[in-house]
C-alpha cells in the first residue's frame, strides 16, 4: 500500500506541476501579448506634424532689421556649381541670405539645402518650374507648383520651414499670396534687381545694384539658371561697399 501510494502520489506530483507549469506559461504569454499590443498601438500613432502659423498675405520687402538695412535674396538654385561659391562670399562677409529655391533643385541637391540652413540663411519657395505666367494658370495649378516645391525644400533640408514665397518673375495672384500665407509663408517681393542673369559684366550689375538702392531694402541675386560667375565676383565687391555704406543686413519681415 505503502508503495502503491507512493506511486500514486508521483503522479499527482507530476500532473500539478504540469498544472502550475501550464498557468505559467499562459500568463507569460497573456503579458507579453499584452505588452507587444501596447507597443504597437504606440508605434502606429501618427507623427504630430510642426505647427503651421498663417502670416499676412501681403507682399513684403521690409526688412526686420531697424535703421539702415538690407535684404540680400537668392534665387534659383540650389545649383551645385555656384551656390557654394555664393556661400562661401556670404561667409567671408558675415551676410545672411534669404534663398529662393527650385523644388526639384532642392530635392536634388539636399546637401546643399542643408548646407544653406546650417549657415544660418533662410529658405523660400519659388515653385516647380520658375513659370513666370502663373498668374494666367488655374487655382490648382498654382496650389501645386507652391505646395509641392514647399515639401520638396523642407523634406530637402530636414525639416527646416520654408519662410518665404516668391513668386516667378513676380507673377503673384491673390490666391498664390493667401495660398501661401497660410501656409507659413510670407510673400516676398524686391525693390533691387541686379539683373545678373542678363549676362552684363561685373561692374555693370554693380552700377545696377547701386543705381537702385534708394528703392527699398530688398535685393535679388541668382545662383542658379546658368553662369554666375559674375554674380559671385559683383556680390563679393558690393557686400564691403554696402558696409561702407552704413548699410547692415537683416531678413525680409514676416
Amino acid at each position: 500500500m505503502a508503495r502503491g501510494f507512493g506511486k500514486e502520489s508521483g503522479i499527482i506530483g507530476v500532473a500539478a506541476a504540469a498544472v502550475v507549469a501550464l498557468a505559467a506559461a499562459g500568463a507569460l504569454v497573456f503579458s507579453g501579448a499584452g505588452t507587444d499590443s501596447s507597443a504597437a498601438d504606440n508605434a502606429e500613432q501618427p507623427k504630430k506634424a510642426p505647427r503651421v502659423v498663417p502670416v499676412d498675405p501681403s507682399i513684403e520687402h521690409a526688412s526686420d532689421r531697424p535703421g539702415r538695412s538690407l535684404n540680400i535674396t537668392i534665387d534659383d538654385g540650389p545649383d551645385p556649381v555656384w551656390t557654394p561659391k555664393v556661400l562661401e562670399v556670404l561667409k567671408r562677409h558675415d551676410v545672411k541670405a534669404v534663398f529662393c529655391m527650385i523644388g526639384p533643385q532642392a530635392k536634388a541637391h539636399p546637401d546643399l539645402v542643408k548646407q544653406v540652413v546650417a549657415a544660418g540663411h533662410k529658405l523660400c519657395d519659388h515653385t516647380l518650374s520658375h513659370n513666370t505666367g502663373m498668374d494666367h494658370q488655374s487655382q490648382s495649378y498654382q496650389s501645386q507648383q507652391i505646395l509641392d516645391a514647399q515639401r520638396m525644400i523642407e523634406d530637402a533640408a530636414g525639416g527646416a520651414q520654408v519662410e518665404y514665397y516668391r513668386a516667378p518673375g513676380g507673377a503673384f495672384t491673390p490666391y498664390s499670396r493667401k495660398l501661401a500665407a497660410d501656409h507659413g509663408m510670407r510673400p516676398l517681393g524686391w525693390n533691387v534687381d541686379s539683373k545678373d542673369f542678363e549676362g552684363g559684366s561685373v561692374e555693370m550689375i554693380e552700377a545696377t545694384v547701386r543705381g537702385e538702392l534708394p528703392n527699398g531694402p530688398t535685393v535679388l541675386f541668382h545662383d542658379g539658371g546658368g553662369d554666375r560667375s559674375r554674380t559671385v565676383d559683383s556680390l563679393d565687391r558690393l557686400l564691403p561697399w554696402m558696409k561702407q555704406q552704413g548699410y547692415g543686413f537683416g531678413f525680409p519681415k514676416r
